[in-house]
């Protein structure tokens, strides 16, 4: 990889910026000391994208007695061709908080990752986490910043979950956020919500099974559920693969377990019992 300090200051071995003290915000230190790797500043195309980008498509996340979880499928497509069917759309970006994404799939994972560097950056130099209102806020900046490329088709949707261990209220420290292309938030209070394409049909299947006393495992289901009507209308939403073996990705947050990445082995089970219950009663 090319020395991008060494580039712009030849002779020096870091960048000036290195030194300088203060810089909490990893995205602000990587402005002054390799700005051209933001993805904000890339160059754009002359004209709007069309199909030939890869997309990913739909996520869900509900909360739960305890807790809140965030589940996607694994399908990419570009057009009308499926580009890839086991791609990760579901990321855990802290000990308390996750990022689901739609849209253009390299800039969202290269924004998610981008968004775990900065929350863990926040934390050495700070010596605490982040707020969870400020990762909310940190993320809607972050997705701003990529306002320009997303009025040229390239835009980037993220989910945010999260839960406040130090909440005054444990009733309320479970937390869902939603955007827009300009990096405006939205607190979900229903506790339940779906982005990307199949979020019309995931959101309409939570809105008749979302039960917020429900525990883990039954809001794990009641995802998936959902995930799967969504793929029944939705030909961009992949369901279960039982004969490839893929499954939906799921992390939930609680306050004693943090955010935990189901395996492959739970989610399997999950899928093969909906997948089950479908073939006696289709409509769920």
């Amino acid at each position: 990889m090319e020395n991008t300090s060494a580039r712009n200051y030849p002779g020096a071995a870091l960048h000036p910026a290195y030194f300088a003290p203060g810089a909490v915000s990893f995205s602000e230190f990587l402005g002054q000391a390799a700005p051209d790797l933001l993805p904000g500043r890339r160059p754009l195309p002359e004209v709007p994208v069309t199909g030939a980008v890869t997309h990913g498509t739909t996520i869900v996340a509900a909360t739960f007695k305890g807790g809140v979880l965030l589940a996607g499928d694994r399908r990419a497509t570009q057009g009308n061709v499926i580009a890839q069917r086991d791609i990760e759309k579901v990321f855990v970006t802290d000990d308390y908080s996750a990022v689901g994404i739609a849209g253009v799939a390299g800039l969202a994972v290269e924004l998610v990752r981008l968004f775990a560097v900065e929350l863990e950056h926040y934390e050495k130099i700070e010596g605490v986490s982040l707020s969870l209102d400020g990762k909310a806020n940190k993320l809607g900046t972050m997705v701003r910043g990529n306002l320009d490329a997303a009025m040229m088709g390239l835009a980037v949707l993220p989910l945010f979950v999260g839960y406040d261990p130090d909440a005054a209220d444990p009733e309320r420290a479970a937390r869902i956020v939603s955007y827009d292309i300009t990096g405006s938030r939205a607190d979900e209070h229903q506790g339940y919500h779906a982005i990307g394409s199949g979020s019309v049909f995931a959101k309409a299947a939570l809105k008749k099974k979302f039960d917020p006393a429900a525990d883990a495992d039954t809001a794990v289901r009641t995802a998936v559920e959902a995930l799967y009507d969504a793929a029944d209308d939705d030909t961009a939403t992949g369901g279960p693969d039982l004969t490839r073996r893929i499954y939906p990705m799921v992390v939930t947050i609680t306050a004693e377990a943090g955010a935990t990445k189901w395996s492959e082995e739970a989610t399997k089970a999950v899928a093969e019992a909906v997948v089950q219950g479908r073939m006696a009663n289709p409509g769920g």
